[in-house]
């Protein structure tokens, strides 16, 4: 059975090999701390099912504190030149899209396809993670593709992996880290305080503003926490667990898919999701850290109000 932890121990791999070039570059102010930083990420990828819970937990701190005190900083990465990239394009033209567009299509067809396939009693895909394992073997496919395509070589490919994570720097970790504390906020309680919270406010007769109060709580909590997946359980658990699922009946697999579709609302209106909204900013050379939210936030509102109307219009049927 292919499990699930294979593609984490890739990912974490890709991190340990890329440390090891940014502990060699001397152009890294803070060489040994930013090697440190994404080393330790790569072997809490891989070594997550072995580690104590404690000793995981230690190198989560670490990982923290290095971030936190500025020690993750950019280096140098041996690009080519800008003439060398362009013929490069202009040599390998639409081709360079196969490999992207490989990865959506061979992720459908393992879910679809090998998710049905047994090897003996044993599933072939992790029947728990179809999706992350589909995902996986899409993303080692279309990486053997764009060599083929490009003439490249498994150490370029390190090289300019390294350069991508460095790019996204400390907020490579945020959605990790922010689901985990959407996690701790539930089993704190959170979502308690918030269903008491909506049961002052909150008519009970009316399924509209139940629905209301759901979409847009996902979209604000969103804001704060910088990911859906952080605000979900408390959001879920607050109102639409005991209100609209609950009280009113309404299908859940409805109400939870259209519920993380407004959080991603809140997703693109927040600094917090760093990873979405600065980081692209940064890559794109933007004069303004914030202009791909200000881009943004009409589109975000218009897609909430339509999933308030989506979401009432589903419950009343």
């Amino acid at each position: 059975m292919i499990r699930v932890q294979y593609v984490y121990d890739l990912v974490g791999l890709i991190l340990v090999l890329s440390s090891l070039y940014t502990f060699r570059d001397r152009a890294n102010p803070r060489r040994i701390t930013t090697g440190l930083f994404y080393a330790l990420y790569g072997l809490a990828f891989i070594l997550a099912d072995v580690l104590p819970s404690f000793i995981l937990g230690l190198v989560v701190i670490a990982i923290v504190v290095l971030a936190g005190f500025g020690g993750v900083r950019t280096g140098s990465y041996g690009e080519a030149e800008a003439a060398d990239r362009e013929a490069s394009r202009a040599r390998l033209g639409n081709r360079l899209f196969i490999p992207a567009v490989l990865i959506p299509v061979l992720t459908v067809a393992g879910v679809e396809g090998l998710s049905r396939i047994h090897v003996g009693a044993l599933p072939l895909l992790d029947p728990a993670n179809v999706t992350l394992v589909a995902l996986g073997i899409a993303a080692a496919i279309a990486l053997i593709v764009a060599w083929a395509i490009t003439r490249s070589t498994p150490v370029a490919s390190v090289r300019e992996a390294r350069r991508l994570i460095e790019a996204i720097g400390w907020a490579a970790v945020l959605p990790q880290m922010l689901a985990v504390l959407g996690t701790l906020f539930a089993s704190a309680g959170v979502g308690t305080v918030v269903a008491r919270l909506a049961n002052h406010v909150i008519p009970h007769h009316s399924l509209f503003w139940a629905v209301f109060a759901y979409c847009v709580g996902m979209a604000v909590f969103t804001m704060i926490m910088g990911n859906a997946f952080a605000a979900f359980p408390v959001m879920t658990a607050g109102i639409a667990i005991p209100l609209i699922i609950g009280h009113f009946g309404v299908d859940a697999d409805r109400v939870a898919a259209i519920g993380m579709f407004a959080g991603y609302c809140g997703t693109l209106l927040t600094p917090m999701a760093a990873n979405f909204n600065i980081v692209p900013a940064a890559l794109l050379g933007l004069r303004s850290q914030y202009a791909v939210i200000r881009a943004q936030w009409p589109t975000a509102l218009i897609i909430l109000a339509v999933n308030i109307v989506l979401m009432y219009a589903v419950a009343k049927w």
